[in-house]
């Protein structure tokens, strides 16, 4: 993924998603800890691009919470996280897809655009 073609607030749901995991002890991050940043992210748009869309973003976030609980811990990283092969591969996805659409920089939308897929 071009990393240096995200936009600010994109960069910053990833860093966020990343303390998340951190914080849950997770050892690996997620596209559940990055979908929960997203919603979670103050000024951002998501919440209102998926109620736009029908989503009931109250019912999505508590899902992926309690979804996140059940992720196994591992204690003793010491704060490292490492990005996991669904993350990955979704993360790729998201870079194609702006691609594809001529786009010079990586936005949230894309993101969930490739978890649609």
């Amino acid at each position: 993924m071009r990393m240096d073609k995200l936009t600010a607030k994109f960069a910053q749901a990833i860093a966020e998603a990343e303390s998340l995991a951190v914080r849950m002890d997770h050892g690996l991050l997620e596209p559940e800890h990055l979908m929960v940043a997203l919603l979670d992210q103050e000024g951002g748009g998501m919440r209102g691009l998926l109620t736009h869309g029908g989503v009931e973003v109250n019912r999505l976030r508590s899902s992926i919470g309690e979804a996140l609980e059940g992720f196994p811990t591992q204690s003793g990283q010491a704060g490292q996280v490492n990005v996991s092969n669904d993350l990955g591969r979704v993360l790729n996805l998201t870079d194609k897809i702006a691609s594809e659409r001529g786009d010079a920089y990586i936005a949230s939308e894309m993101f969930v655009l490739a978890a649609l897929e």
